[in-house]
């Protein structure tokens, strides 16, 4: 999974990493690994396109803007990007925002995404582009009508000062175990508010108090069946 508070009452001075496997991350301070370990390409598929009912949503609209709590690897952003090229319409516009409070290195992205060919192209463009010490907004063009903004810092603050109105939510984080600020009231309002009117959530995590969060927020809340044997997942939409 991915990170984007870290727990306010014992916040770490930086993300430290180790590598398992090979090439997969894993945060020591969170005691968890930045995506699912049997296939986080194919999980966010079954979790964050098909819970916000995508490629179909943006296949109907000139501009789309997805809004994500937890950039980490660039996983899902490098998987969306994919799948927008092979169904985007021809003057389609993707704006990709995400919030993170500790933004990668580029070499580390450059591993941790070196196991699927499948988004090595994606790879190799946001590897490229990325700045060798980010902070602030790093904003950035690529091909085929898609931009992506990563907000740098903590996500409560830089969320509720956003201009942006998000047409679907990836909510990202670390598990609601490790990481509950992520999680939070105040957090998930935020994201409801932040919604178009219609706009959607899917998420993995299927926490009660996630659930509990999101419904109070004002979404319509559903569980679905999780990925790779997960027994839930949830997704949502603003009425």
């Amino acid at each position: 999974m991915t990170a984007t508070d870290f727990h306010q009452s014992h916040p770490p001075s930086r993300q430290s990493l180790e590598w398992h496997e090979g090439d997969m991350p894993y945060s020591r301070e969170f005691g968890d690994h930045f995506y699912c370990r049997t296939d986080g390409r194919l999980e966010c598929g079954h979790v964050f396109l098909s819970g916000n009912r995508l490629p179909q949503r943006w296949q109907a609209a000139e501009s789309f803007v997805i809004g994500e709590l937890g950039f980490g690897t660039g996983l899902n952003f490098c998987e969306t990007w994919r799948q927008w090229k092979q169904t985007r319409t021809a003057m389609g516009r993707l704006h990709f925002i995400s919030f993170e409070r500790f933004p990668m290195p580029a070499a580390d992205i450059g591993r941790a995404l070196s196991h699927w060919t499948e988004i090595s192209e994606e790879k190799r463009a946001l590897v490229a582009s990325w700045p060798e010490a980010p902070e602030g907004n790093v904003d950035l063009e690529f091909a085929d009508g898609v931009r992506l903004t990563v907000v740098c810092g903590p996500a409560l603050e830089n969320l509720a000062t956003s201009v942006h109105t998000f047409d679907a939510w990836y909510l990202d984080g670390f598990a609601p175990s490790r990481n509950p600020d992520m999680w939070s009231r105040e957090l998930m309002r935020l994201v409801f508010d932040k919604a178009a009117s219609g706009g959607t959530f899917a998420t993995y995590a299927a926490a009660g108090f996630v659930r509990r969060n999101l419904e109070a927020a004002g979404f319509i809340v559903e569980r679905l069946p999780g990925f790779a044997g997960k027994r839930e997942m949830l997704r949502g939409d603003k009425p």
